[in-house]
């Protein structure tokens, strides 16, 4: 070892910056290793790159590249070692004696006047200083490097303070090595022993198992004799299966990562191996699982897509990369131009994130459009378990509407057994018919009962049931599908100029029908107007006395109450009463109202046939009591 040793300030501005990142920054400690293992992978990938050109930097090829850990408890140090490209003692100043050539002060700043740690380490990430996070863990950190293609090597030291010590360092391989003497194990601070094997292994295996190279750490194992055997094991696994072209990698390995990643017994419905290139590289592994997570519809249920860079762990249930309604999405996505230490704040505003999620959206949907059209079964399995979230998306993603609308499947009368696709609905409509006709409900059973659907049964018109709870909401954002407006047949006026007996009806004849009706229905609005603000004749009944129905654009009944239940304050919606005017009840109650029958007694009969209405719809009565007594009242009379 050289005896002349020089002994540097650190920048002022850096010195603030670098006591920040040791106090302040960093919620989690265990990632410095993430750091430092990182730093050694990239100086081997410049190493292999520069090797390529200039095979006289490396003195015993690139066959054996690899990082190395280095515990010595009795010192209470630990070594990260890399035989890569290393470095001269400019390198050490420029590198890691100054962190920032300009804007450092206004970067401080903005991290003092932060109030948040995550912003405070978006910040900090912008600047790349993860070798700094060293600090933390470590009372000293002593680098001892040698760049290839030179003889001689140098040695940089620093307690993180003010000041680092420099001087040359004679017999140094080519690579770096950086040994951190370790400040004492403390729950209460976050610091964990990183001397432990376990937890060393823990932290490789999270942040760094897809690094390229392997990560060796020497292990004392007992032999069969009971001595201590020291072995060199290495802890990551290297098989970053995004990395390797998609021919090369068998079904059986891509289900047993699927399985490693998302904690699924069954294999994924399909598996997306993609890859980018460009101003801004990154590869994609996503799977479409089998069976939809217990916790897919919690408050909870997050994004199930990892984000590394370079292979190296970054974060779980990265939002900016997929949307909310395809968090069922499982997989990885490999980013080569990040920063390590990039936050989630800063990835929702980054312009080529944003750009990687839309390819990443198109390329989910368009796998789940082909399983539509060349594989029908399993693209019923995978829309039975997630079709109510890809439904969400037409509420969230107005980019993707029409793609979103193409893979729409649902329940129609045309079948009682399968589902329809709105494409299917639309091939099949009537002769001069343009809307695409729907009704919600809570059940298939009560939605076929209804007697809203009357009239359409009585004519052959096709109606979808929708019985998903969302399909309350998105069916009021989507105005209509390949030009075919989206109409609900409980809701504004719908006229399929049709008889009770299904003979299609004359202008004469509804004028004749208003006018037999022009003095019941005024006086029925009247009586009847606690609870409705219209009570209008209908073409959409065929063998019920009457329906109730909302105008066009009326919240609905169910999403009202689904608004209720959140707690959110809703002002009641009066609707419209219907009244089918053949039928023998409603003739009857016209021709006692024009004779001039007591009123009360028609006041009762009118609310009965609210009542009525209501109950055939499932909804709930004002007052079921009230209801009850006239019900019984009237059926005793008439025996």
């Amino acid at each position: 070892m050289a005896s002349s040793v020089e002994t540097l300030e650190f920048q002022a501005e850096t010195r603030q910056l670098l006591r920040l990142v040791i106090h302040s920054i960093y919620s989690n400690k265990d990632i410095f290793l993430r750091e430092l293992i990182s730093n050694a992978s990239d100086a081997l990938d410049k190493l292999r790159l520069a090797s390529l050109t200039d095979a006289s930097l490396t003195e015993n090829g690139t066959a054996d590249l690899h990082i190395s850990l280095e515990v010595d408890k009795d010192a209470r140090t630990l070594t990260v070692r890399d035989n890569g490209i290393g470095m001269t003692r400019d390198d050490l100043v420029e590198l890691i004696g100054t962190i920032a050539k300009s804007g450092t002060a206004s970067l401080l700043e903005k991290i003092k006047e932060s109030k948040d740690v995550a912003t405070a380490e978006s910040l900090i990430g912008q600047f790349g200083v993860g070798f700094y996070s060293a600090f933390m863990v470590a009372d000293k950190v002593t680098v001892r490097t040698r760049r290839a293609g030179t003889d001689s090597g140098t040695q940089w030291e620093s307690d993180g303070e003010g000041s680092y010590t420099i001087q040359a360092a004679d017999d140094l391989p080519v690579g770096t090595s950086v040994t951190l003497h370790l400040k004492p194990a403390d729950s209460e601070d976050g610091l964990a022993d990183y001397l432990s094997e376990p937890k060393i292994r823990q932290i490789v295996k999270r942040y760094s198992d897809f690094i390229r190279w392997p990560i060796r750490m020497a292990a004392d194992r007992p032999d069969a004799d009971g001595d201590t055997t020291t072995d060199l094991d290495t802890l990551n696994s290297m098989k970053a299966l995004w990395a390797r072209p998609r021919s090369e990698v068998t079904e059986d390995e891509y289900n047993e990562f699927y399985q490693q990643i998302s904690h699924d017994w069954l294999p994924p419905a399909e598996t997306i191996h993609m890859r980018a290139e460009g101003t801004f590289e990154y590869e994609a592994l996503l799977f479409i699982p089998s069976q939809a997570p217990f916790d897919l519809y919690s408050r909870e249920s997050k994004s199930g897509v990892q984000l590394y860079v370079k292979r190296v762990f970054i974060m779980d249930d990265c939002e900016a990369l997929m949307p909310h309604y395809l968090r069922f999405v499982k997989g990885v996505v490999d980013a080569h131009d990040l920063s390590l230490n990039v936050s989630r704040e800063l990835l929702q505003h980054d312009r080529q994130i944003q750009g990687v999620r839309r390819r990443l959206v198109k390329k989910v949907l368009g796998a789940i459009k082909d399983m539509q059209s060349k594989d029908a079964e399993r693209y019923s399995k995978v829309w039975a378990q997630f079709g109510r979230a890809l439904k969400e998306g037409l509420l969230e993603d107005t980019d993707n509407t029409e793609a979103l609308l193409e893979l729409v499947s649902a329940a129609s009368t045309h079948d009682p057994e399968k589902t329809t696709t709105l494409r299917e609905y639309v091939e099949r409509m009537k002769d001069g018919q343009d809307t695409i006709y729907y009704l919600t409900g809570e059940t298939r059973a009560m939605v076929e009962n209804s007697p809203h659907m009357e009239a359409f049964a009585a004519k052959g018109y096709e109606v979808l049931i929708l019985t998903d709870p969302i399909d309350e909401v998105w069916v009021d954002q989507v105005p209509a599908f390949d030009g075919h407006r989206l109409q609900s047949i409980a809701k504004g006026q719908v006229d399929l100029d049709q008889t009770a007996d299904g003979e299609n009806e004359t202008d004469a004849d509804k004028a004749q029908r208003e006018q037999d009706f022009a003095a019941l229905l005024p006086w029925l609005t009247t009586t009847l107007s606690d609870h409705v603000k219209q009570v209008r004749l209908s073409s959409r009944l065929t063998t019920s006395a009457a329906c109730i129905v909302g105008d066009a654009h009326d919240v609905t009944p169910t999403l009202e109450k689904m608004y209720r239940a959140m707690g959110q304050q809703m002002p009641t919606v009066k609707r419209i009463l219907e009244l089918n005017p053949t039928h023998p009840l409603i003739t009857t109650l016209r021709t006692a109202h024009h004779a001039g029958t007591d009123d009360s007694a028609l006041t009762e009969i009118a609310e009965l046939i609210y009542g009525s209405a209501l109950l055939a719809e499932g909804g709930d009565l004002p007052d079921p009591a009230r209801f009850t007594r006239l019900l019984t009242d009237h059926l005793t009379r008439t025996l």
